[in-house]
């Protein structure tokens, strides 16, 4: 994989991923160098500031683990096949009222039995710094096929676009 693509080609994977983070609603998050598996997270996407944020409980694996800041992983994939993606950057909580009144919803205050102040409720920040995007232009049974034939040493896949691309606001 060449690090010098083209700045069209980063461009378009650049807006894959920021419109894919907008229409999906879950994905896979876990830290870095910790023993416990990715979790699936409902995310919640500020394209502007490049950041994802996910409300969590405090005394969750996950909340100790990132204890005041670490390195974590987001996964994502369209529900549609159409995109695959791996982001990192540092995650943190953050403690930003309005953020957390912004992103409230009927659906977190069900995971609360005090609602929104509930002191077990915890805002945790990913701050994006890098990601891989993979875009797909076959359907799913295709694309497992191409990455069969891939593995196999036959041929490179012939699936769509793959590149890393900087992400850090």
């Amino acid at each position: 994989m060449s690090h010098h693509q083209s700045d069209a080609k980063t461009d378009a994977l650049r807006t894959t991923l920021f419109d894919g983070l907008e229409n999906e609603r879950v994905g896979m998050l876990g830290v870095a160098g910790m023993p416990s598996h990715m979790q699936p997270m409902t995310h919640f996407f500020d394209r502007d500031g490049r950041t994802l944020h996910f409300i969590t409980g405090r005394d969750t694996d996950l909340a100790q683990e990132i204890g005041a800041g670490t390195e974590a992983h987001f996964c994502l994939m369209g529900s549609n096949g159409g995109f695959y993606a791996c982001m990192s950057g540092k995650i943190a909580p953050n403690d930003d009222r309005a953020k957390l009144e912004e992103l409230w919803s009927p659906a977190a205050g069900m995971w609360f039995d005090g609602g929104i102040d509930d002191p077990q409720v915890l805002l945790l920040s990913l701050a994006l710094e890098e990601a891989q995007v993979w875009t797909v232009e076959a359907n799913a049974l295709q694309f497992g096929m191409e990455m069969l034939r891939g593995t196999l040493g036959e041929k490179t896949p012939d699936v769509g676009d793959s590149g890393v691309i900087r992400l850090a606001a």
